[in-house]
């Protein structure tokens, strides 16, 4: 480390404490990759600043010395975008204060740090809730959360986390805090700065509070498994309970039976939910604030109809607390589970719920034709047009010799995409592992745009350099280590 190096950790220690600068390398490592193992990046240090004050210092000082700032919630990221190459990582982890819930407002002000599924929590004394939920919650946080844009199941009925934030604390590439910390529902008093924030991935500022809605607290739920014949039929199904139910839809996700078999064959304690075998299911979720809403009915009336027509084979709903967590996790599990068959190409795309049928048998037909053998899963948040659309290898091929043709996987889904106007992320964010498909898919205005705001917004490029777009010679020294997810 060199000497400029040093006299920066001490001065950042000096503020926050040397016991919450981390730069021995035992210490460091689980800050310096993600989950799925795709890039091993580096740092000079891990730096837990303990409030907003303490991350404008360490993020001034940063940009004095021009030290690189990449921020770190809970570390759950699917698309490198947390993974550090040089400088200093600053992990949001003590910033877990939730300031403020406002029941009357019908709101609640988060510290950047805080656990998801504490949030979720918190606000139940109120009847509330933060209704954003992820397979992740025990993990990630608000401001990793924040950062992605983080969907879900609940996106159907709720939205993204951009549809649920009110106002946002961000400290800037100079190390100055906007205060955009406002609960207002209308505020028309110039750009929408908060927008610029969310879904950045810490390459434009870095959020460390949030003012975030509340909903009602759901009383009643009524959650059902249905086998279809094709993926088409599901999706038909989907209009009509959009139709009938649209006021308490809350959940919509889709499993092929080739995701089904892999859950019961590798999920601990899983259970078939149907007698048959399907083509495609279905885990469907009504909720209301209402104790007394006959969910349970109001699913069995329209779920009869649609047996009795033939739009779909089979169908049970939960009759207990326990029956609903069975029926959840065979959507849970499937993706810790899928690893299990092999070397796994994964995709995140969105296109129009219109055309989600049509993407899942364009593409299935394209990369079976490309690789005789190949297990195409197709599954996820079909509500919101959100395809998890991934690919297992065939039976029996080497995984190394499987993953190698990653790019030209990417390149069948991704075009077949765009050419439904469709997007080639939609939930996990940019990060650096779809960095260059983003150049070949996104509008050459839009990316124009983007690279302004960033050198406007970081004109010394420190903020998570070389994520979601270039805007310099900023690309990772490292590469990856292996596509292995």
């Amino acid at each position: 480390m060199s000497v400029d190096a040093t006299r920066l950790l001490e001065r950042i220690g000096g503020r926050i404490g040397p016991q919450h600068v981390l730069a021995d390398p035992a210490d460091m490592a689980g800050y310096l990759t993600e989950s799925r193992g795709l890039y091993q990046g580096t740092a000079l240090a891990v730096v837990r600043p303990a409030d907003t004050g303490e991350v404008a210092f360490t993020v001034r000082e940063c940009a004095r010395a021009g030290v690189a700032v990449v921020a770190q919630g809970g570390n759950t990221g699917l698309v490198g975008a947390g993974v550090p190459f040089g400088g200093v990582v600053l992990s949001t982890a003590r910033l877990d204060r939730i300031r403020e819930i406002d029941p009357v407002n019908v709101t609640m002000t988060a510290e950047a740090g805080c656990i998801l599924q504490n949030l979720r929590a918190a606000p139940a004394a109120h009847d509330l809730l933060f209704p954003l939920w992820l397979p992740s919650e025990g993990s990630c946080r608000l401001g990793g959360n924040l950062a992605t844009n983080a969907g879900g199941a609940n996106v159907l009925r709720y939205g993204n986390t951009r549809d649920l934030v009110l106002g946002l604390e961000v400290v800037l590439a100079d190390g100055r805090v906007w205060n955009g910390l406002t609960g207002l529902r209308k505020d028309n008093s110039g750009y929408d700065l908060k927008n610029l924030f969310v879904g950045s991935e810490g390459t434009l500022g870095i959020i460390t509070a949030a003012v975030l809605k509340l909903v009602p607290r759901p009383k009643a739920t009524a959650t059902a498994f249905i086998g279809c014949a094709s993926a088409r039929r599901t999706l038909d199904l989907f209009q009509r309970l959009r139709q009938s139910d649209d006021d308490t839809l809350t959940a919509f996700e889709l499993m092929p039976a080739f995701a089904l078999a892999m859950v019961l064959k590798h999920g601990q304690g899983t259970v078939r939910p149907l007698a048959g075998e399907h083509q495609s299911y279905a885990l469907i979720e009504l909720s209301s604030p209402d104790p007394e809403a006959d969910l349970a009915g109001r699913l069995e009336a329209v779920l009869g109809a649609a047996l009795e027509e033939g739009l779909i084979a089979d169908a049970t709903i939960a009759a207990s607390e326990a029956q609903n967590q069975a029926l959840w996790r065979l959507r849970e599990t499937l993706s810790e589970v899928q690893g299990l068959e092999g070397g796994s190409i994964k995709h995140d795309v969105s296109v129009p719920v219109s055309r989600v049928a049509d993407f899942i048998e364009a593409a299935e037909a394209a990369c079976i034709a490309a690789m005789p053998g190949i297990r195409p899963c197709s599954f996820g948040h079909v509500g919101d047009g959100n395809i998890h659309y991934n690919l297992s290898q065939p039976v029996g091929m080497d995984k190394a010799a499987f993953l190698s043709r990653w790019e030209t996987f990417n390149r069948i889904t991704h075009d077949i995409v765009a050419a439904m106007n469709g997007s080639i992320s939609a939930e996990h964010g940019i990060g650096l592992i779809k960095r260059d498909e983003l150049l070949r898919y996104k509008d050459p205005v839009a990316l124009d745009l983007m690279r302004t705001l960033k050198r406007a917004l970081d004109p010394q490029n420190i903020l998570n350099p070389g994520k979601v777009i270039a805007v310099a010679d900023d690309a990772p020294a490292a590469l990856p280590v292996a596509k292995s997810a």
